[in-house]
């Protein structure tokens, strides 16, 4: 073991799986715990409380390893997503690859072997940030030029233990590290961001909402779009008329056989137009609309 390793081994964390030391970074006198950034919780803050709640495996564990760990929870700690991360259902550990960078400036990169702009991310520094949180949880990298992530995938990720996030950052990751892990590659869309954090949000918001007691009614998520082979149908509310727009007749109409086939239709039409791979996927399966 290095000594990167050890360090970040001894060290515990908070409710939000940033790391606290003897720094500083840990319970005030009140009892509260608080991060590098000086942000506190208290009993109702995330993670494991005084209780005891969420023991070991039974929680969705999520670690993602990055430069910028104060990224994290972000947005999760909001919403749904927050709620969960509050009462247990999921639990977040975000780990400074920077903690096994080498050197007095704790390196986490190199130049590109070949020549070429920018620098690339080193395997060993990355190797040894992903051993310090590999288990039977699958290592996903974020990268543009990985598999697009379906609903499929996510559900499938939903239902196992969680996930490791590996987030890229420069020109990429060396490409050896991604083959000796057996990295899964996934990208959120065909668009280049500054590095993989803003990817593994979006990834662990689509895969938390699915937990069990993460939404209100499932129903709910059965029928959004890429639940089914179709792009959801339009949604209205009150008012019945708004700016001299009328809600469709059909919807208000009580007759639940005619919402459900206009809802279809919507459906069929709108993914027809905007998203004609996914139309004729959904009539090369013979599949039926919901």
């Amino acid at each position: 073991m290095n000594g990167h390793q050890e360090d970040a081994r001894l060290r515990e964390h908070d409710g939000l799986g940033r790391e606290h030391d003897g720094l500083g970074h840990g319970p005030d006198g009140l009892g509260r715990e608080h991060d590098g950034l000086g942000r506190g919780r208290d009993g109702l803050g995330y993670g494991p409380d005084e209780l005891g709640r969420r023991p070991d495996g039974a929680a969705w564990r999520a670690d993602v390893l990055t430069i910028f760990p104060s990224m994290f929870p972000g947005p999760l700690g909001e919403s749904l997503a927050g709620k969960a991360l509050a009462s247990g259902i999921w639990n977040l550990t975000a780990t400074d690859i920077r903690d096994f960078g080498l050197g007095r400036h704790r390196s986490v990169d190199d130049t590109p072997f070949g020549g070429g702009a920018g620098m690339v991310m080193r395997p060993d520094v990355l190797d040894a940030a992903i051993a310090s949180v590999a288990d039977e949880r699958p290592l996903i990298v974020l990268t543009p030029r990985g598999v697009p992530l379906t609903q499929k995938r996510v559900a499938e990720l939903s239902a196992g233990p969680g996930v490791i996030l590996l987030c890229g950052r420069f020109e990429g990751i060396d490409q050896r590290v991604i083959e000796a892990r057996n990295a899964e590659e996934i990208s959120i869309g065909d668009y280049i961001l500054s590095g993989g954090e803003i990817a593994a949000l979006a990834l662990l918001d689509a895969a938390v909402r699915l937990l069990p007691g993460v939404m209100g009614a499932m129903e709910s998520a059965d029928e959004e779009s890429f639940s089914s082979p179709l792009l959801e149908y339009p949604h209205y509310t009150r008012p019945a008329v708004w700016a001299d727009r009328a809600v469709p007749e059909t919807l208000t109409s009580g007759n639940h056989q005619a919402i459900a086939a206009w809802r279809r239709d919507q459906a069929k039409n709108l993914t027809k137009i905007r998203r004609p791979d996914l139309y004729n996927q959904f009539v090369a399966s013979g599949a039926q609309a919901p």
